[in-house]
């Protein structure tokens, strides 16, 4: 199947922040698991986040991240949306879905679909992958090609994970929850029609406070590395793929053994992005047990 490529976004500061944010959930959101223990014994928990999105202090909107954690598999599901005056300016939304299991200490990605949507167009992506590698996109309606992007070829589509499994990150057996084996980790991450790295690095602990947590969290530097379907040349690429103002802080899931973003801050040509949790929940038979 052809991938084709992405549209240029609107060039307005408001549609501009608004594009940013969205990659910035989608790229940092992608601190996965390519080291690690399996889920555990038999347990099923859901686990549930709510998250404020905001831009320069100023709220721009809301995220939910629900995931159902079983011994061998996971089910999750991501959405967004801007809200307030940023809604009047771009009434823009999305989803995004992720099913897989964990096998031999790693996440194995079976599906993935995302929804994004806004005044003018809603755009829908689908992947289905096997041991690592993708069997079959599906991008509708597809994106116009562009000549002047670095061409994907089938090698960006083997050994990856795709940005919503990315949220599941497993701890190595012996390793602290809280700490460095938490955050150091390289991740190769396909979405479908772009294929990029995001590393992480242990910088620290902080300690936290939100409705349904209180505890330490891993506080990660990110960094975000394009590898093909982007535009070389283009401003926003460069910028990112020399930011040094990203961080990702990982909340520590003691009943799983693994890790879930709690704060994921990013700097963009705009301002800062800064998603961070309201609440946390869990529902199910270790509902107590997050943290440590």
């Amino acid at each position: 199947m052809r991938l084709s490529n992405q549209n240029k976004p609107s060039t307005s500061a408001a549609q501009r922040a608004g594009y940013l944010t969205r990659n910035a959930w989608r790229g940092l959101g992608c601190v996965a698991v390519m080291t690690g223990m399996p889920l555990g014994s038999a347990f099923a928990d859901t686990l549930h986040i709510r998250y404020a999105v905001s831009l320069l202090g100023l709220p721009l909107g809301t995220a939910g991240l629900d995931a159902k954690l079983e011994a061998d598999t996971y089910a999750l599901d991501v959405t967004a949306k801007l809200t307030g005056l940023a809604s009047v300016v771009s009434n823009s939304k999305g989803a995004a879905a992720s099913t897989g299991a964990v096998s031999a200490g790693k996440v194995s990605p079976s599906t993935y679909a995302t929804s994004s949507s806004n005044s003018k167009e809603t755009r829908t992506v689908r992947m289905s992958m096997a041991a690592g590698n993708v069997k079959g996109v599906d991008i509708a309606p597809p994106f116009d090609v562009q000549p002047d992007r670095v061409p994907l070829t089938e090698a960006h589509r083997r050994s990856i994970i795709d940005p919503v499994s990315a949220l599941v990150m497993p701890v190595p057996a012996g390793a602290d929850l809280v700490g460095a084996a938490a955050c150091n980790r390289s991740l190769p991450i396909f979405d479908g029609y772009t294929r990029f790295d995001v590393t992480l690095s242990y910088v620290g602990i902080r300690n936290v406070k939100t409705k349904g947590y209180a505890g330490p969290v891993s506080v990660c530097a990110a960094r975000y590395v394009p590898i093909a379907g982007h535009k070389a040349d283009r401003p926003a690429t460069k910028f990112m793929a020399d930011n040094r103002d990203m961080e990702v802080w990982l909340l520590p899931v003691a009943s799983a053994r693994l890790e879930m973003p709690y704060r994921i801050s990013v700097k963009t040509m705009v301002g800062t992005t800064v998603i961070e949790a309201q609440e946390v929940r869990v529902d199910g038979p270790t509902r107590a047990s997050v943290a440590q």
